[in-house]
């Protein structure tokens, strides 16, 4: 079970491994919005995304004999970086099973980390399969990008952080794709304010949260067209999904363009370099999509790493802000 316990042990296992990311805020970004934003920076976090804090304590919380045989990631990209390095650190090897049209920066800095990388067709292959056989085979140990709780737990290790530096927040919100954070990040702030109200987000084409939320199951969608690649997830995880429900006052969801408004207002307004999945969340309070008595909001930027391509057309179509 995911626990406050189990986040706190995370907590210490990974302390002085991660970055304490700082709190941000914005006037413009508070004008437009209507309320007042905090912004929990994890595109500034080490391997640039929050999938560091997981990975970390997962790796770190393995066996001898689990170490000595090495680990596997699946992943789009951020966490296969953060399993890379938080494999390399521990002087262990990993094997990262990428899907073959990932933005190339996240496989370049995946491979620079020191993984073994495989790729797979993401509209073909059956990516936990794949993995699953590849660790079969080479008696690699599974480290899952979101379903797992000592995964979960080092995800909500950015929701003690938060609420340690801005404990009054009506609400939090974050993206969602497995769930990983969210229940996490969630499970770490009710615990600490009861009261505390929390919004998943995710795409509008990859709404499978949503609409398992909505019918009680969780529900498998085809393969989601986003530039969100970080939440093109077709389904939530088994473990993930009844946290999310217990914990969700509501799933919103963003279209591509209300990702890329935010991304940009972001960059030039703030300074503050968000890919898209890290953005989603930004995204729906940027938008107001939510209830208007949350007047004092937390989002979690979740990441920064981009593709240069995506960071060029953003910049051609956004022009000075």
């Amino acid at each position: 079970m995911l626990t406050i316990e189990l986040i706190k042990e995370a907590q210490a296992r990974v302390a002085g491994r991660i970055h304490r990311t700082p709190v941000m805020t914005s006037r413009s970004f508070n004008q437009v919005a209507g309320r007042e934003v905090f912004f929990k920076c994890e595109n500034l976090q080490r391997a640039g995304a929050f999938k560091i804090r997981g990975a970390t304590n997962r790796i770190l919380a393995l066996t001898d004999d689990e170490k000595k045989r090495g680990v596997i990631a699946v992943s789009s990209g951020n966490h296969a970086q953060a399993v890379a390095l938080a494999s390399r650190e521990a002087g262990i090897r990993s094997v990262v099973a990428i899907p073959a049209d990932a933005p190339k920066a996240k496989v370049e800095a995946t491979r620079n980390y020191g993984a073994d990388i495989r790729f797979f067709d993401r509209q073909k292959d059956d990516r936990d399969a794949f993995g699953r056989e590849i660790a079969a085979r080479e008696g690699l140990v599974m480290v899952p990008a979101y379903d797992d709780y000592l995964i979960m737990a080092g995800q909500g290790t950015c929701g003690l952080e938060f609420l340690a530096e801005v404990p009054d927040l009506d609400c939090l919100l974050t993206p969602c794709s497995g769930g990983g954070l969210f229940a996490g990040v969630s499970t770490a702030a009710k615990s600490i304010k009861p009261s505390i109200h929390c919004f998943a987000v995710e795409p509008e084409t990859a709404n499978d949260t949503q609409q398992s939320i909505q019918q009680g199951e969780r529900v498998a969608i085809p393969p989601p067209p986003t530039i969100a690649d970080g939440l093109r997830v077709q389904t939530p995880g088994a473990l993930t999904f009844p946290i999310t429900q217990a914990n969700a006052d509501d799933v919103l969801t963003v279209t591509d363009e209300e990702i890329t408004n935010a991304m940009r207002f972001m960059l030039f307004r703030m300074k503050l370099l968000v890919e898209p999945s890290g953005a989603a969340a930004a995204a729906a309070v940027f938008c107001r999509k939510l209830p208007d008595d949350m007047k004092r909001v937390g989002v979690v930027l979740s990441g920064g790493n981009i593709d240069a391509d995506v960071l060029a057309q953003l910049l051609t179509e956004g022009g000075a802000a």
